[in-house]
Parts: C-alpha cells; structure tokens; sequence
C-alpha cells in the first residue's frame, strides 16, 4: 500500500533563502518523510496543488546534539525537497501571499 500524499508533504518550508528560490528559479521547498522518495514526492505536489513539477532534488539533515542542563539528546533526523514547477504553471498559493 502506498503512502497517502499528506504524509509525503509535511509542510512547506518559508525562509528567506526558500523564498529566494521560489522568486528566481520558480522552485518550492516542503520539508517531507524521510522516507519518501523523488517519484513519491513528485505525484504528492501534483495531486495536493494540482501543479506540473518539472524536477524535484531532495537534501538529508541529520538531527543534531542538543543539551538542556544534564540532559542530552538528538533532534530528529528530516528530508527537505526542491520542488520546480514546470514552465507556465502558477505559484502555489502559500508561497504568494508572503
């Protein structure tokens, strides 16, 4: 059973570098499943946005140490995808309004 489009898509991603790509290069960014790959990511943007992606590059972070006082432990570890539209398709709505 495949893995249903909002859990592929977890939310998008509104930094100033983000938003930079998006201006120029008409590229979204979405933080999604570690597990999702480029196919997966490509039909969830289609389906959720009803958009034409052109390409989709992904990027790994691993989580980081982080300490409160004694106590230790890991961020999680997260995926973020580059998300280009295809030529002529409209921005997606979230990212416009900013």
């Amino acid at each position: 059973m495949s893995t249903p489009h909002y859990q592929i898509i977890r939310r998008p991603i509104i930094t100033e570098k983000g938003l930079g790509v998006k201006e120029v290069h008409g590229t979204v960014v979405f933080e999604v499943a570690s597990k999702a790959t480029k196919t997966q990511i490509k039909e969830a943007v289609q389906q959720i946005f009803k958009v034409r992606v052109a390409d989709v590059r992904t990027a790994n972070f691993p989580g980081k140490m982080r300490r409160r006082g004694q106590t230790e432990g890991y961020r999680r570890d997260w995926k973020k995808a580059y998300v280009k539209l295809a030529a002529g398709e409209k921005m997606i709505e979230f990212a416009e309004n900013l």
